[in-house]
């Protein structure tokens, strides 16, 4: 028999089994639990207690064997609702990039970048074959950086600024107060842009996803070469970049409030 002196990991570990017993079993009593993993019955008793503090789980009776407890959902619903964003927003991807025959991306705010969840692409000749999904870019750089920055908190912004902000190309915007400035006229129109800032030759746009609290969640962005998505061109782009975005987020739950 294991020793039930379990150490802060061995515990967690245990904590994580139990879950995982419980997610395959209806229900399992402290006896079975504590035979299953070779540890005391107090053992288990501690580990089950302060799942059910956390309500992961809970007694069926007075005495009686666990199960799986209604909390569980409150984790997984922050799962389940990314899993969602990423599905939906490839069905906003897919469609714009049909319509632009260019490429679309949709990011959020992660690890301090903007995270690619999903991409799709137009067939033109000449266009982006590079994969942008799981792609972590600068959130000064890129349109779909600038526009969760512009949204994020203050905290985001001065952790980016301590971070530096390198310089990609000729046009990376390496000023905080001109950083910040740009950051006031996305919030102020809409949507933000970037100009051969990342990578040369290339522009992009993007506008904000807002999910069911009316938070903004994702960015919704176009991908081209310069010279087919010229700074001429980028008010009617982001016209239809947020008529998707609205197409998006309603079916995420949000509607705006003059909807």
């Amino acid at each position: 028999m294991k020793s039930s002196n379990a150490s802060p990991v061995q515990s967690v570990e245990r904590a994580v089994q139990i879950l995982e017993l419980l997610s395959a079993e209806p229900s399992c009593s402290i006896s079975e639990i504590s035979r299953r993993f070779g540890v005391h019955r107090s053992t288990a008793f501690r580990l089950l207690g302060t799942l059910e503090a956390y309500d992961l789980v809970e007694q069926e009776s007075a005495r009686g064997a666990y199960r799986l407890s209604f909390g569980m959902l409150r984790l997984a619903s922050s799962v389940s609702g990314r899993i969602d964003l990423t599905r939906d927003a490839q069905t906003s991807c897919t469609a714009l990039a049909t319509r632009l025959n260019e490429t679309v991306n949709a990011a959020i705010l992660a690890e301090g970048g903007a995270v690619t969840i999903t991409q799709a692409q137009g067939d033109q000749m000449v266009g982006l074959t590079k994969q942008y999904v799981g792609q972590r870019g600068p959130l000064h750089a890129t349109s779909t950086g600038k526009v969760l920055l512009a949204y994020a908190s203050e905290q985001e912004f001065n952790r980016l600024v301590e971070r530096g902000l390198e310089s990609f190309t000729g046009m990376t915007m390496t000023d905080p107060d001109l950083l910040r400035s740009e950051l006031e006229s996305v919030r102020r129109r809409g949507w933000s842009s970037a100009v051969a800032e990342w990578e040369q030759g290339i522009n992009a746009l993007a506008v904000p996803v807002r999910g069911p609290q009316g938070e903004v969640i994702a960015a919704l962005s176009a991908t081209a070469p310069s010279f087919r998505l010229p700074e001429s061109h980028f008010g009617e782009i982001a016209e239809l970049l947020h008529a998707e975005a609205a197409q998006l987020e309603a079916r995420l739950g949000y509607f705006s409030p003059s909807d």
